[in-house]
């Protein structure tokens, strides 16, 4: 029975496992967008929110921190300075994991592991425009055919015709 065991060790020793989430944290950070497997980006979800948490209070214990887990420079300066002011009001919830297919070699389920707020499709706001001609077609779908206008009838009959006259 696997009572109590949260970790996912991703068939690691924990060294690996601890550098190779590192090197994963690094790369998001840098890039906002990472593709990967689905099981190392939900461990990845579990390593790097904590960490970005942490960044939205800059103090020197909290950069100190976070380097002992990355132990990369460039990437506090970027954790810090940029995406701490991009999530400062988000309760959380700061990466999305989504799922992109099987892998040709093995079949493994792979997926992108991205920065919320660093979706430029996700973060478009519809315009009124496209929002009001998306009103304007909009067709009640029932599964009922409807009655038939005159106009439809001889649609139908003209093209059941010219397949008699193709066939003979």
């Amino acid at each position: 029975m696997r009572h109590n065991r949260t970790i996912n060790h991703l068939g690691r020793k924990s060294e690996h496992r601890k550098a190779m989430l590192a090197n994963m944290a690094v790369s998001l950070i840098k890039h906002k967008r990472i593709i990967t497997t689905l099981a190392k980006a939900k461990a990845l979800r579990k390593y790097i929110e904590p960490l970005i948490t942490r960044s939205k209070n800059d103090t020197t214990h909290n950069r100190r921190v976070v380097f002992s887990y990355l132990q990369n420079k460039e990437a506090i300066k970027i954790l810090f300075n940029e995406i701490s002011k991009k999530i400062e009001n988000r309760p959380g919830g700061y990466t999305r994991i989504l799922r992109i297919g099987n892998r040709p070699g093995d079949n493994a389920k792979m997926s992108i592991i991205e920065l919320v707020d660093y979706n430029e499709y996700a973060l478009k706001q519809p315009s009124a425009e496209t929002t009001a001609t998306k009103e304007k077609t909009k067709v009640k779908k029932t599964r009922r055919a409807g009655k038939k206008t005159k106009k439809s009838i001889n649609n139908d009959v003209e093209k059941s015709d010219n397949n008699n006259q193709l066939i003979n």
